[in-house]
């Protein structure tokens, strides 16, 4: 046996890995395999005799991935510089000041012509990049600066230290000496290079060696000096946006109202227009500034964005009449002031909903980080000490009291307790706690006192992988999203073109009056909304993410909402996934004359070698029993088939038929009993000695509650339903009759449930897969939309698209109707986004005027557009009704 490393590339998450091993762990002569996702290689020991590295290299690229040269035996090839797909970092990135889908395709084009670059993806909605880049030519300063270049600001979210740089927030701080004290006990740290505390913005930066310090001393530190500090400051920074907003609303609103009743009243006469010039002009460069710095950024870049159209609007209405006032270029008569201070005080409203509006669409993850507390009890020396949650260490023995939330993950040493794990799961009903259970960080000690061992702390807690998962789906891109992206690359150069067309046709072809057509175009480019197109399908991912949150259902990434509602076919896992996964023996069947519990006795011996259910099941039974087990030796397993060892001087097998048939061992004996057994839906294990059969054992594996009404109706759903298990086809059967499923494939070995899954992907299907997310790695990672079941403490595995916490079947039906509604309302934001342009450009553009009488003002236009933005938000936030429907199943 000699070991090969070989270099992948193509692998960017566990399903890559899950998809190399399965392609490899089959072939003839590989004996183990080992895929390091974070080098990017495979390490195979394999016999050269019967495969050599060009098969290995042909199993990697048929499963969709490549290896960069044909290897030499027993050697590694050296890694090659970086392509397309390779190997690459993920960079986060919180972004500012964005108008419109349009800047964030500016800055995804900007972004993407970076030498390094493999993939970036822009969030308009939360305001959030995500890039995969080659670490040894890009990081995310040289992002940065790009990014700054391109006219927008950007930074590492809070949290993000790994570069030695570290930007949070502080709760606390009274004057400007609160901050020198913090600076000065941060600059006292060992590895701490620069410290900055800012006082106006509660925050601090600092630049530290990440070999001798870490982001818990920091916070320590920090709270050692006795304040508060916040690894996360989304919601700050979002409430300090809307009260921005607020203000410059204010502003504008104080400075436009008295326009009206001086139009009207005109208490100076002619001379009134010169303090209505007056207040427009404070607005056009108070409030107004931000479209004019938001255009000359977008131009600046190539690109035409929402602020393009709101400038052109507004200074097109306020140059008019400054110029026909002053009369400049000849120009002289009517002056609209007004419609330009209405233009910007409408839109700043607009502004303001919708920041507000976009904070409510993120309320379930801020609120899931609320839940985090910030002080913890430890156990030091059989005394109690209370610290700040960041100085518990893994091992450390933490006490929670009645009421108390956990603060890290852990296992109980002491006590017993109901713990309210709603959090996690979104089961109301509290678990009961003893010693040796798992308890989760935040969740909620009811009843009695605990002593806790820690685990997991900080990011490795279930409570901040769930938070990172479902970040990575809100900050995710939806493919649904492309159509509107290529429409608002184009959309602003359309509107500018009709808005010009508007006014030729009414001023040169019409013959209207100048004033008149002039407005006409104003409002052509006023009511024009990219903002709704690039908010369309965003909002409704963050609401149905955040939904599926509350449910206990994650979602790893965007485009699993979407893609899980065109599911066509659904394989269910039997063993762990319809059943409960603990086999009970219920028939002891010896040949004639044989000792039923002789037969246990040594099947049982057998069996304890191993960790399969059914194994578990047999030790389980002759434990209860009383029974004496003997000495195993030479034990052997046989996956898919069985075991071999020698007992008491004899050779033994024990596994499934195939295993007898396979050594020549005849079960034609026991074949009547063994059909029957089968035929009612138990397991076999036959056991012979010496090449001879002894018996046979039947066991029965209950069936999960809610496994035949989840099947009722996920086939409801317009889905068919597929058992995939290794069990005998007449027992697969049994359990597929019982549940109502429409197809079984049976008898399948735990390598080839991958080759099933791409059996019907090549029909043209659309498939999913729902397993246990460890045994089934191989088919989670091949199929469309993988569904791994786990517990609290499974929450963060890499398997599957989608992790149901609860462990809970019925949730695979409710995660589907939630794809499904959550693609429904994604659809509905982009017909309204586009059925408002479509209509609301001809009306301003006067179509309705020569029948109606129609006109639209600008100033009206204005507020329709920002209005756009903010019912596209307002309809996906009422995708939280359903979030109701979903604990109780219901299918309306």
């Amino acid at each position: 046996m000699i070991e090969t490393v070989l270099p992948v590339r193509g692998m960017k998450c566990q399903k890559c890995v899950a998809k190399v091993h399965a392609a490899l762990a089959p072939l003839a002569g590989v004996g183990t395999v080992e895929v390091d996702l974070g080098a990017c290689c495979a390490r195979i020991l394999h016999d050269p005799q019967d495969v050599a590295g060009p098969a290995l290299v042909a199993a990697i690229e048929g499963a969709g991935f490549r290896v960069a040269e044909p290897p030499e035996e027993g050697s590694p090839l050296p890694a090659p510089p970086f392509v397309p797909g390779g190997e690459a970092v993920r960079i986060t990135l919180q972004l500012g000041g964005m108008s419109c889908a349009n800047c964030a395709r500016t800055i995804e084009r900007g972004v993407s012509l970076l030498a390094g670059v493999q993939s970036v993806s822009v969030n308009f909605a939360t305001e959030k990049l995500v890039a995969a880049c080659d670490p040894a030519r890009l990081g995310a300063e040289a992002l940065i600066a790009r990014i700054a270049d391109l006219g927008y600001p950007a930074r590492l979210p809070a949290g993000q230290g790994e570069d030695g740089r570290l930007k949070f927030a502080i709760q606390g701080m009274h004057c400007a000496s609160c901050a020198a004290t913090i600076e000065k006990k941060l600059r006292s740290l060992p590895g701490m290079g620069t410290a900055t505390v800012n006082f106006a913005e509660e925050t601090a930066s600092v630049v530290f060696d990440p070999q001798r310090l870490d982001r818990q001393e920091i916070f320590s530190a920090v709270e050692d000096a006795g304040y508060v500090p916040l690894a996360r400051r989304g919601s700050a920074e979002e409430e300090r946006e809307a009260r921005n907003q607020r203000r410059w609303l204010i502003l504008s609103a104080l400075l436009t109202l008295p326009i009206l009743p001086l139009m009207v009243l005109v208490p100076w006469g002619e001379a009134t227009v010169y303090p209505i010039a007056l207040l427009a002009t404070i607005v056009q460069f108070s409030a107004g500034l931000t479209f004019y710095r938001g255009a000359w950024t977008s131009l600046k870049n190539g690109s035409a964005n929402m602020d393009v159209l709101v400038a052109l609007g507004i200074s097109a209405a306020y140059g008019y009449s400054l110029a026909a006032l002053l009369g400049l270029f000849g120009l002289s008569g009517a002056v609209f002031f007004e419609t330009s201070a209405m233009l910007i005080t409408f839109i700043r409203f607009g502004k303001w909903l919708e920041a507000r509006a976009k904070g409510r669409a993120s309320q379930a993850l801020k609120a899931l980080l609320q839940l985090r507390p910030d002080r913890a009890r430890l156990l030091l020396d059989g005394r109690e000490q209370e610290v700040p949650v960041g100085r518990v260490r893994v091992g450390d023995r933490v006490v929670i009291l009645a009421g108390e939330k956990i603060p890290v993950d852990g296992v109980v040493l002491e006590g017993e307790s109901a713990v309210d794990e709603a959090m996690v799961t979104g089961e109301a009903v509290p678990l009961d706690k003893s010693p040796g259970d798992a308890v989760t960080g935040a969740t909620i000690n009811q009843t009695g006192r605990l002593v806790v061992k820690a685990t997991r702390i900080g990011e490795e807690t279930v409570l901040a992988q769930i938070v990172r998962m479902v970040e990575d789906a809100q900050g995710d891109k939806a493919p649904i999203q492309r159509l509107a992206d290529a429409v608002s690359n184009r959309f602003v150069p359309a509107v500018v073109s009709i808005s010009l067309l508007t006014f030729l046709v009414w001023f040169l072809l019409l013959e209207a009056p100048f004033v008149f057509a002039f407005k006409m175009a104003i409002a052509v480019l006023v009511i024009a909304c990219p903002c709704a197109l690039g908010l369309a399908t965003p909002t409704a991912i963050m609401v149905g993410s955040a939904v599926g949150l509350s449910a206990g259902i994650l979602f790893k990434r965007a485009s699993v909402l979407e893609n899980i509602a065109r599911l066509q076919i659904l394989l269910l896992d039997k063993t762990g996934t319809l059943t409960t996964g603990e086999f009970s023996v219920s028939d002891l069947i010896p040949v004639p004359g044989g000792d039923p519990r002789e037969l246990l006795r040594l099947a049982a011996a057998l069996e304890s070698t191993s960790n399969h259910p059914l194994a578990r099941g047999v030790v389980a039974r002759a434990r209860r029993e009383g029974i004496a087990l003997p000495a195993v030796g030479g034990a052997r397993e046989v996956a898919g088939h069985g075991l071999f060892a020698e007992i008491e001087g004899g050779t033994f097998l024990a596994g499934n038929q195939r295993l007898m048939e396979r050594e020549g061992v005849d079960v034609a004996p026991l074949s009547a009993e063994a059909s029957a057994l089968g035929a009612v839906g138990k397991s076999l294990i036959y056991l012979a000695r010496n090449g001879v059969l002894l018996g046979v054992l039947g066991l029965f594996d209950t069936l999960k509650d809610n496994a035949g009404e989840t099947v009722r109706r996920l086939r409801a759903l317009g889905l068919k339903t597929v058992m995939i298990t290794g069990d005998r086809r007449e027992a697969a059967h049994a359990v597929a009759d019982l549940l109502g499923i429409d197809a079984v494939e049976a008898e399948v070995l735990p390598g080839s449930k991958q080759d099933v899954v791409r059996r019907y992907q090549v029909q043209g299907l659309v498939v999913g897969m729902v397993g246990d997310g460890i045994n089934d790695a191989p088919a989670l990672a091949q199929a469309d939309i993988g569904i791994a079941i786990g517990s609290g403490t499974d929450v963060a595995k890499e398997t599957g698209d989608i992790v149901l916490v609860k462990g809970e079947i019925l949730d695979v039906e409710r995660g589907i109707r939630l794809g499904r509604r959550t693609l429904a309302k994604i659809r509905q934001n982009l017909f309204w986004a586009f059925f408002y342009n479509i209509v609301g450009i001809p009306i301003a553009a006067g179509v309705l005027y020569p029948a109606f009488g129609i006109v639209l003002k600008p100033e009206f236009a204005g507020l329709a557009m920002a209005f756009s933005s903010v019912s596209v938000v307002t309809n996906s936030l009422l995708l939280k009704r359903y979030a109701a429907k979903l604990p109780g199943g219901n299918q309306s």
